[in-house]
């Protein structure tokens, strides 16, 4: 066991003496595909590479015209995995996302040009505490990190004039409309300003679970706003994009709350508006938890096609992958950007919500009228 020595006297600036964390830009390496095709045969290596190969040669098939939905548990961003998100976004690989409301939080300190440094998971946490000095794992910064986020999401939601009920996809985009005003050049280095200037939507299923919904929350008290988030109007969203897909499907990563947001959109659509879809077609998540638990993290692709969530036919098209997604995941992302569908139009449907919103409430009073 590591040692975790007490009262080491480590300054701040001791602390954050490691090498700075940056995002990681995927470039599709020959050598990545060729150590996936021919090195991971078997056990969970094995089922990575049956993701891969689930989500180039079908998922990605032109001809399949499939909408796929990410999904972000775990902190994801922090390790510095968020270039991976911004690179799937840029080449129209994944269409939609839904994350946890922390992830889009600590993306905000690379817009802002904060810097995360790496270190270690066993150093003394009041020690930390007491230099101002956070931890997430191995990954420390500044807590004054924190306090200037905060103060850059409190004088925007002022400069935006927000002042009703939205859906998170219309906040992430204002926000990230913002950065790019305010930081030009942060799409690089930041998935909440890429997704806007890519025409992504970016759901959070547990708003308030985030120093971003905390921010909210304050303006709410403190200015006495009306600015709030609305969830009916992200379920509907959600709803309408699947919907309208010729075929869907999803990478999870992690699980949680994420996980479930999309894949209720199904049951929403047949169970409560009375739309048969069918389910999704192609199901990947990378995920460390277990079925055997009881958990939605590791509830597998059988059981959800009894929810109506994926359909039954097309179970050889969904796998998990029981890995760390801080490793399994910048390997699958190298994989699909260096295959012959590493890149395709991006559909925008940021920009279609409402026509897709309009389409499912057409549909959804139709079933109401004739199940009358």
């Amino acid at each position: 066991m590591p040692h975790r020595a007490p009262g080491s006297g480590k300054t701040r600036q001791q602390f954050l003496s490691g090498k700075p964390i940056r995002y990681y830009r995927p470039k599709g390496g020959s050598e990545v595909r060729l150590l996936v095709d021919e090195g991971f045969q078997a056990f969970n290596a094995g089922r990575l590479s049956e993701a891969c190969q689930i989500f180039t040669t079908k998922m990605l098939a032109p001809a399949n015209e499939t909408t796929i939905g990410l999904t972000i548990a775990g902190a994801m961003t922090p390790a510095g995995l968020g270039g991976c998100v911004i690179e799937l976004m840029d080449r129209g690989l994944v269409d939609f996302v839904i994350s946890t409301g922390a992830n889009l939080y600590h993306d905000l300190h690379y817009a802002l040009n904060f810097t995360l440094y790496r270190g270690s998971p066993f150093l003394n946490d009041v020690e930390l505490y007491e230099e101002g000095v956070i931890r997430i794992y191995d990954v420390l910064f500044p807590a004054t990190v924190l306090l200037e986020t905060d103060a850059y999401i409190r004088d925007f939601i002022v400069r935006s004039g927000l002042n009703e009920p939205v859906a998170t996809s219309e906040f992430h985009e204002r926000l990230g409309r913002d950065l790019l005003d305010r930081f030009p050049g942060c799409e690089e280095h930041s998935v909440v300003a890429r997704a806007a200037l890519a025409g992504v939507p970016l759901y959070t299923s547990s708003p308030g679970d985030s120093s971003i919904g905390m921010n909210i929350a304050y303006h709410e008290l403190m200015n006495g706003s009306r600015l709030m988030i609305d969830p009916n109007k992200d379920v509907n969203e959600v709803c309408a994009i699947v919907l309208a897909g010729k075929r869907n499907g999803c990478v999870i990563l992690g699980g949680g709350s994420p996980k479930n947001f999309y894949l209720q959109a199904q049951p929403t659509l047949w169970e409560v508006y009375g739309i048969p879809k069918g389910g999704n077609d192609y199901f990947i998540q990378i995920t460390t938890d277990q079925v055997v638990w009881g958990g939605l993290s590791g509830a597998t692709p059988a059981e959800a096609v009894s929810w109506g969530k994926i359909n039954p036919s097309v179970l050889p098209d969904t796998v998990v992958a029981y890995c760390d997604s801080t490793i399994a995941f910048p390997i699958f992302c190298e994989y699909a950007i260096g295959s012959p569908n590493g890149r395709r139009p991006r559909k925008e449907l940021l920009h279609h919500r409402e026509q897709l919103v309009a389409d499912l409430t057409r549909q959804a009073r139709a079933a109401r009228d004739k199940k009358k």
